[in-house]
């Protein structure tokens, strides 16, 4: 039986973080997003549109650093969506000019969308990207032979999908 629960979008991701006030500074001054409450815990909900949080930080364990492989770094990367290829390019300046080092800039194969991947000040991977594959009403991907990997912002758009 086929689920009947069809998600649109994330809706909100929460991380360990060893530092709350640096992960703030970063997530707030570098990605753009607005801080919406804090609670007793600690935790801070941050948001990149209307919805009260999309995204939220929890302490970690008390002065304890957060190393890769550690049990409270247990998330993958998270995908934030902008508008165009050309804000990418905004991004990708704006992340050199702040010392961000790049894992992957370009275009992968699954979705065949165009990226930014690099890594926020606890390792978590995060992800800027734009022009997803859509998937209509025949419920089918794009064939793997219509994939075009791009190894660089400017190669995706050069040979667009």
């Amino acid at each position: 039986m086929a689920t009947p629960i069809r998600t649109r979008k994330v809706s909100h991701v929460l991380l360990h973080v060893s530092d709350v006030e640096r992960s703030v500074k970063f997530y707030t001054e570098i990605l753009g997003f607005k801080e919406s409450e804090r609670n007793h815990l600690g935790m801070v909900f941050l948001r990149n549109g209307t919805d009260h949080h999309t995204f939220g930080l929890v302490p970690g364990p008390a002065g304890a650093a957060i190393a890769p492989n550690d049990k409270y770094l247990t998330f993958h990367h998270m995908a934030l969506e902008v508008n165009s290829v050309d804000d990418l390019v905004k991004a990708r300046d704006f992340l050199k000019e702040h010392g961000i080092e790049f894992v992957f800039e370009g275009r992968r194969g699954a979705g065949c969308n165009v990226s930014l991947e690099f890594h926020d000040p606890d390792g978590y991977m995060i992800e800027l990207t734009c022009e997803m594959d859509q998937i209509g009403w025949n419920e089918s991907a794009r064939p793997k032979s219509m994939h075009r990997p791009a190894k660089s912002l400017e190669e995706a758009v050069a040979n667009p999908v």
